[in-house]
């Protein structure tokens, strides 16, 4: 087992070769005669997180954390965001990593603040969220005997951390911090935890910068082998039906310049799946969109019926594979990915590469223009193929037959009167896939959303993040009035911080996906998903109302000339938050689809074109 000293690296991305941001020298741990400081645990918190860069902070007091907070307000270096949910604070410390590539930092108390935060660190756990949680713990001679607010939240969130430190010594925080710092945000990016006692928050140790870390065997792997790169550059020239199958990990890795170089080197279809929108511009010709249950006719078949797929950053999720075992029969499968527990767990790869994205495509550009020099690829077919799935299936919806508003027209006005420098922030459910789809994303860290877990109450907070790290940009959250009634108290902290995000609600009165499946596959048995928010109901809440009471602009919006003059009135009103009542059909659908558990070759266009499901 090795020691060395924490590393100081540029602010956004730690590595094990760099020092930590903002660590100049030993002296930011030393008084004026050279001596270490002493400083209280709470205050060796707040020293080590502004040495590592963090300038903004999410969280929620209570009892055990009450001696951090203490000191939080006797400091201007950090800003604390006091929000109304620790939930909250986790998804908003989820939108502010993802909208800027830095750390998110999100504080709780001990038993249910701490719990609360669970469902986040999931989320940010799935998504490959660099999300640091610190959360207070009851004193170090009470843990074990089911003490006021005590909760095991170390074991209860082992299976979705990268890792998770208890700190019970004032001595130990700046190391437990530094290094989860680290660990969260190098190599396959996730969310770590570090628990500290009351009583470890209360007493005074020196405080020894830069501290030494001991993370025995933590050494991810950012290089690939290079042979493995020329098989796979190999194969890329030799193909007749290769994709490049893009995930989130290209936008976590930042290599959205990479994969532009090589994309135009190749000619190569790209698409890019609902992590991923915006690692590549969508008006690119190369780009077929998105892949999977609801992804374009054309990105879903290339997959399927590829000779080769050069999966980056991917994990060949279910919701893109359709049923793994009938998944692209015909396929040579190359998967990088900095996470090597990724590459085999889903599908077997013929050229399985370990590495961080930015990294092996820079690598893969150059082996592939080596490759060429003695073999003359020809996709030329490839591509008639895939432009003729294009102009004969194009993404569109049909309008309503109840007269109500399309919500695919209204995220698509959104989408265009804002803008590709905006960030769309979207909750989960039909309206996460219409933003998907309809938004046209030009830019990484545009699109913010919660994939794997698929976590209603997401977009609220996290766009509430995104806007406190990205102030200059126009931020939308588009939630559904389900999603919506789950984290709306987060329109206090807006309004109280100044976060002017502009809300959508894309309100069809019911769990639209949930209503879907059973107007599909349950014989129209819409069991307990109506929500009685919108058209023809009692309306409960009122949203509008509901907006005004948070202090923000309540619009309600029920017919399309309405559309456009709404959302240029939220565009113009930037001193609180905005939230539009989009008053939608109840009955619109999302497609195509894939019906659960079957092929991707069973892709359908729209319900008219479906066959009978008997079961998803």
């Amino acid at each position: 087992m090795t020691t060395e000293h924490l590393p100081v690296p540029s602010p956004s991305i730690p590595t094990p070769s760099a020092p930590l941001p903002g660590a100049p020298s030993a002296s930011a741990g030393e008084s004026a005669a050279g001596t270490p400081e002493i400083l209280t645990g709470s205050g060796a918190i707040l020293r080590t997180l502004k040495l590592l860069g963090v300038t903004d902070v999410f969280g929620l007091p209570g009892g055990a954390v009450i001696p951090l907070y203490d000191e939080l307000m006797n400091q201007d270096d950090i800003r604390h965001i006091l929000v109304r949910h620790e939930q909250g604070a986790g998804h908003a410390a989820e939108g502010y990593a993802s909208s800027s590539n830095r750390v998110g930092v999100a504080i709780a108390t001990s038993g249910p603040g701490a719990t609360n935060l669970v469902t986040a660190i999931a989320d940010a756990y799935m998504d490959s969220v660099p999300l640091l949680a610190i959360t207070g713990q009851v004193f170090s001679t009470l843990m074990g005997t089911d003490a006021f607010q005590e909760a095991d939240i170390v074991g209860i969130t082992m299976p979705i951390t990268k890792h998770s430190f208890l700190v019970k010594r004032p001595e130990d925080i700046p190391a437990a911090i530094a290094s989860a710092f680290l660990i969260c945000n190098t190599g396959r990016p996730g969310p770590v935890l570090v628990d500290i006692t009351k009583d470890a928050q209360q007493m005074s140790a020196p405080f020894i910068w830069p501290p030494k870390l001991d993370l025995p065997g933590y050494r991810p792997i950012t290089k690939a082998h290079g042979k493995q790169v020329q098989a796979a550059a190999a194969l890329l020239a030799g193909a007749s039906k290769p994709v490049f199958y893009v995930g989130g990990g290209v936008i976590r890795a930042k290599a959205s310049p990479e994969l532009l170089e090589l994309a135009e080197l190749t000619g190569t279809p790209i698409v890019t799946t609902l992590m991923a929108r915006g690692a590549f511009p969508d008006s690119h010709k190369q780009h077929l969109g998105m892949p999977g249950m609801h992804g374009t006719v054309a990105a879903v078949l290339a997959l399927q019926e590829a000779d080769l797929i050069i999966a980056l950053g991917a994990r060949f999720d279910d919701r893109v594979t359709g049923k793994a075992s009938e998944f692209a029969p015909n396929a040579t499968i190359v998967h990088v990915d900095v996470d090597p527990a990724e590459i085999g767990k889903i599908r077997a790869a013929d050229v399985p590469i370990v590495g961080d994205a930015k990294d092996v495509i820079a690598d893969l550009t150059v082996a592939y223009r080596d490759a060429i020099a003695t073999t003359t690829p020809d996709i030329t077919e490839w591509w008639t193929y895939l432009n003729g799935l294009r102009e004969k299936f194009p993404l569109g919806y049909s309008e309503p037959a109840d007269g109500l508003l399309a919500p695919q027209y209204v995220i698509k006005r959104i989408g265009e009167l804002t803008g590709p420098e905006g960030v769309y922030a979207a909750g989960v459910g039909q309206h996460q896939m219409w933003a998907a789809q309809f938004i046209k994303y030009e830019r990484p860290n545009s699109w913010l959303n919660s994939g794997g877990a698929g976590t209603m109450g997401y977009s609220v907070p996290a766009a509430m993040g995104a806007k406190v790290a990205e102030p200059d940009r126009v931020v939308w959250s588009i939630d559904g009035d389900g999603c919506f009634q789950m984290t709306n108290q987060e329109l206090a902290t807006c309004t109280i911080n100044n976060i002017p995000i502009k809300v959508a609600i894309i309100n069809n009165s019911s769990l639209g996906m949930v209503r879907q499946w059973q107007s599909l596959f349950y014989d129209g048995r819409h069991s307990f998903t109506d929500l009685n928010t919108g058209h023809g109901t009692a309306m409960v809440p009122d949203f509008v109302k509901m907006a005004d009471a948070y202090g923000a602009l309540g619009i309600r919006v029920t017919s399309a000339d309405q559309v456009d003059d709404a959302i240029k009135l939220a565009l113009a009103t930037n001193d609180r938050p905005v939230v539009i009542d989009f008053i939608v059909s109840r009955d619109a659908m999302v497609w195509p689809m894939v019906p659960q558990g079957v092929s991707n070759s069973f892709v359908q266009y729209a319900k008219d074109h479906a066959p009978t499901w008997e079961e998803e």
